[in-house]
């Protein structure tokens, strides 16, 4: 794991985008394609917003997958990871060459086997995630499981990740909040050639300082991207506050 520290949260989503549409073009230019993965949520407005602004990629060669979303929660929901998706990145690409979102509303297991299917034929080229308050990784929240191999898993939120969406003003109250989800298994999303993790905020700072410098755990199971061979964490100055030692910038 690489550390990348902006000075503000701006600066950092306009680094991790520029990063991340290099990938995507290295990987069209080397096989004609490119297979990613998008997060959502607050951290990752500035990164999307670069991302899509890159005129040098061809869409058209690309697939996009992503990493949760709620059981039970309509795609009209303000909160609905899927509305994020097609309002703020498919609805601007309409060139995109295809899209697989995660459909919470029907059976949860079925659907978890319909996108592992269609994942395990198509390896990932670039990774963009986030760390939850919690240090969750997608919605693998604290212990997770680092051992199954499925590539969509049911998961349960629990409390802290379900006060995190809260407070990011997707809900009215905390009993709104879904507490199961479909969510990209810890392996699957190691399997990606290149992750870029997008962190900025001062809430996300002991989060970050877990992931850094404790042991892998499941407890803090963004720490087990320290074991990625091609991670870059891009953080801001209040994200990587209570980090130790000087850090790479």
């Amino acid at each position: 794991m690489n550390i990348n520290i902006a000075n503000n949260r701006e600066e950092l989503g306009k680094r991790a985008g520029i990063a991340a549409a290099k990938l995507i073009r290295d990987a069209i230019e080397s096989k004609g394609s490119a297979n990613i993965i998008l997060a959502t949520g607050t951290s990752q407005f500035q990164t999307l917003n670069q991302l899509i602004n890159d005129e040098n990629i061809d869409w058209s060669k690309v697939v996009m997958f992503h990493l949760d979303e709620y059981i039970g929660l309509p795609v009209s929901h303000p909160a609905s990871f899927r509305k994020y998706l097609v309002e703020r990145f498919l609805e601007k690409l309409p060139s995109l060459k295809s899209a697989y979102l995660i459909n919470g509303e029907g059976d949860a297991q079925e659907e978890c086997n319909r996108l592992g299917t269609i994942i395990n034929t198509h390896p990932i080229d670039v990774a963009l995630v986030g760390i939850g308050e919690n240090g969750h990784l997608a919605f693998n929240d604290p212990p997770a499981d680092f051992d199954t191999e499925e590539p969509y898993i049911v998961v349960k939120l629990d409390e802290p990740c379900r006060k995190q969406q809260l407070g990011e003003g997707w809900f009215h109250s905390l009993e709104e909040v879904p507490k199961r989800a479909i969510s990209m298994s810890i392996r699957q999303i190691l399997k990606s050639k290149h992750i870029i993790c997008s962190v900025p905020d001062s809430r996300k700072a002991i989060a970050v300082k877990n992931s850094v410098e404790q042991p892998i755990s499941n407890l803090h199971p963004a720490g087990i991207l320290q074991k990625h061979t091609d991670c870059i964490l891009y953080l801001d100055k209040e994200s990587a506050a209570l980090l130790s030692g000087n850090q790479t910038s």
